[in-house]
């Protein structure tokens, strides 16, 4: 891969991730302080994004599949994602603010997707390629965190004018993007949009395995992104926003160590000791405070 693919794939991932970690870890704050959302409101405005994960990469997949190019489409969803993302930091009421999120969401979560395309159809060797290209993913999703401490608007909807304007640039960057063509050649089917001969792979055990031990993992996670900064913040944390990216740097290490790990200890160890730091950080959150206990956040 050439080193400016290599750059202009980094770029994307950057921004990708950078739109999504301006919003998303302060939405909790945001609704509460803004909204006066309950948490019941607060969890609503979240699952919207499972749900959207669940429905529209079917369609916007077999777009991007079958019809049109894959920056194309990116592009497209990004554009409206910052129109969308704008709606949201003008909403004054939960009702609306759902049905926008939940709007967005649509629009962006198959982004998730047509960027990892992008990114592999432009690689000769993606597993030791794409570790490096991935964590500038990362490394946006902790310089948002950072903007967002350093312009001090974790309790404002200026996070969302924030992700709107990234989302605008990134929707217009994508159209300059390797050109990622449709692959697939053959009619689509009801079958095939509904994913169901993805079903078989439930017949391999140890698949079916990894399937429910993630969704476990899973269920604690969504409380973490959605009441964790939240939390931190009536703790008594300043500048939550910023401090919570700790996490995103240990991750960014972590992504760059996977090729060296997946030949030292195998993938059956690195996700148990993943899924092993997850319950270590929920202890810590439960028992740590501001106090002598302050380092348990941290940790945490």
């Amino acid at each position: 891969m050439k080193l400016k693919t290599s750059v202009v794939l980094s770029l994307m991932m950057f921004l990708q991730y950078y739109v999504w970690g301006s919003w998303y870890v302060t939405m909790g704050t945001f609704m509460t302080n803004i909204l006066g959302s309950t948490g019941i409101q607060i969890g609503a405005a979240y699952s919207a994004l499972a749900i959207a994960t669940m429905i529209s990469p079917f369609f916007v997949g077999m777009i991007a599949d079958r019809y049109f190019p894959a920056q194309r489409v990116m592009g497209i969803l990004h554009l409206a994602g910052g129109v969308l993302l704008f709606l949201a930091s003008r909403v004054t009421a939960n009702g609306p603010f759902y049905w926008v999120i939940m709007l967005y969401s649509l629009a962006y979560m198959p982004t998730i997707a047509l960027s990892n395309s992008v990114a592999f159809r432009q690689m000769s060797d993606p597993g030791k390629q794409f570790p490096v290209i991935r964590v500038f993913g990362t490394i946006g999703w902790v310089i948002s965190g950072f903007m967002i401490a350093i312009l001090g608007i974790e309790h404002t909807p200026g996070t969302f004018y924030m992700a709107a304007v990234v989302s605008v640039g990134l929707g217009l960057f994508s159209f300059f993007l390797p050109d990622t063509p449709p692959q697939a050649k053959t009619p689509s089917t009801a079958r095939s949009l509904m994913g169901v001969d993805a079903f078989v792979l439930f017949r391999d055990r140890p698949y079916l395995i990894f399937f429910i031990a993630a969704i476990f993992v899973c269920i604690p996670l969504s409380f973490y992104f959605g009441f964790a900064n939240l939390f931190l913040n009536q703790a008594g944390m300043q500048n939550a926003a910023g401090k919570m990216v700790m996490g995103q740097i240990s991750e960014a290490l972590f992504i760059l160590a996977i090729p060296l790990l997946f030949n030292r200890i195998g993938v059956k160890k690195m996700l148990l000791i993943g899924m092993s730091a997850w319950i270590l950080r929920y202890i810590c959150f439960a028992f740590g405070d501001m106090g002598t206990g302050a380092w348990m956040l941290y940790t945490g």
